[in-house]
């Protein structure tokens, strides 16, 4: 098809086929014109470089070089990015956004595992059992018919830090469940607040209240240790704290103390520094479950967020509104 744009993939070759299985790559090159065999890891290598030159779309990655301004410059027609990943905050420079590129990102998929974990972690947190299972593992018998007095998720305040595309997932999927549901977030007004379900509180009152409080800022120099020492000991003992975020998001040092003396509970996918080291009593205690980044897009999840960008590169050769499209003006304040 002589009318399809030219385009360049731009990621680590090693996830091309796992974003793109068979039936997704036979979408995506009718839709448009690439090399399969040319995988831009860096745009100064001569190849690549000719390739950007020519390119009307970039397709992109985890592992894409940056598109910086300098890059930028050698790419005169190049019109849309389409990246098959979650944020594009670090790949694109300035230039890209003040010349109107068209840019597509697949964190909305990106963000349905991580809200999936979410969910099931605080649903597991609010039954207790991942002291439970410590519990029964060390003892190897339990008391049949034994009501478990303190655990249980009717009733439970849930607190949600950040109206991220991540975070009104969880809003969402919290909705069928006897929770009482908190959101503390800047931007967001009360009534778009109520329309996910949600009462917008300040983030010291989210705190003091919830008996789960869920991480999902967007990582940003302002929210840095957002949870931080002072944030932690507003919560009533037993809170459980969830990041799934980012782990500069919440002051590990801090959060070690808390759940070191036993008062505060943690389910933690990311942390600072990632990973921990080998020494943190993160790893070993029974009130903290510890996974090593593993909520977003794993496996099969990836061809998710491959058939997002699909999808996209069909509508734009179409002439069509992209569905993932980014928002430059509320970019930075998405997770």
């Amino acid at each position: 098809m002589a009318d399809r744009p030219r385009a360049l993939l731009a990621m680590d070759p090693v996830f091309l086929h796992q974003l793109f299985p068979e039936p997704l790559m036979r979408r995506l090159a009718a839709a448009l014109d690439f090399d399969p065999d040319l995988i831009a890891r860096d745009f100064t290598e001569p190849a690549a470089k000719a390739a950007l030159a020519e390119a009307e779309v970039v397709v992109s990655s985890w592992g894409a070089p940056h598109l910086s301004d300098e890059v930028l410059a050698g790419a005169p027609n190049l019109k849309a990015v389409l990246h098959a990943a979650g944020t594009v905050k670090w790949i694109i420079g300035k230039s890209g956004w003040t010349r109107g590129l068209t840019v597509s990102s697949a964190a909305g998929a990106n963000a349905l595992p991580v809200a999936e974990y979410t969910l099931a972690s605080i649903l597991m947190a609010g039954k207790g059992v991942f002291g439970l299972r410590e519990d029964f593992r060390k003892d190897r018998t339990f008391t049949l018919g034994y009501i478990h007095p303190r655990v249980g998720n009717f009733g439970r305040t849930i607190g949600i830090v950040g109206a991220s595309k991540i975070g009104r997932r969880v809003a969402e999927l919290l909705r069928p469940f006897d929770f009482t549901v908190l959101l503390a977030d800047p931007y967001v007004e009360e009534a778009e607040a109520a329309a996910l379900g949600a009462t917008l509180v300040p983030l010291d009152e989210l705190v003091a209240r919830a008996d789960v409080v869920t991480v999902h800022a967007p990582d940003l120099a302002e929210t840095e240790h957002l949870i931080n020492a002072e944030r932690l000991a507003l919560m009533r003992d037993g809170t459980v704290v969830v990041n799934t975020a980012r782990g500069k998001l919440v002051d590990t040092d801090a959060l070690t103390v808390e759940v070191l003396s036993g008062r505060l509970s943690a389910v933690i996918d990311v942390t600072h520094p990632e990973p921990l080291p080998a020494h943190s009593p993160l790893y070993d205690l029974p009130n903290v479950f510890l996974t090593p980044h593993v909520a977003g897009s794993h496996g099969n999840e990836l061809s998710r967020m491959g058939r997002f960008m699909v999808e996209d590169a069909e509508r734009y050769v179409a002439g069509e509104p992209l569905l993932h499209r980014v928002d430059h003006e509320t970019l930075w304040r998405q997770a």
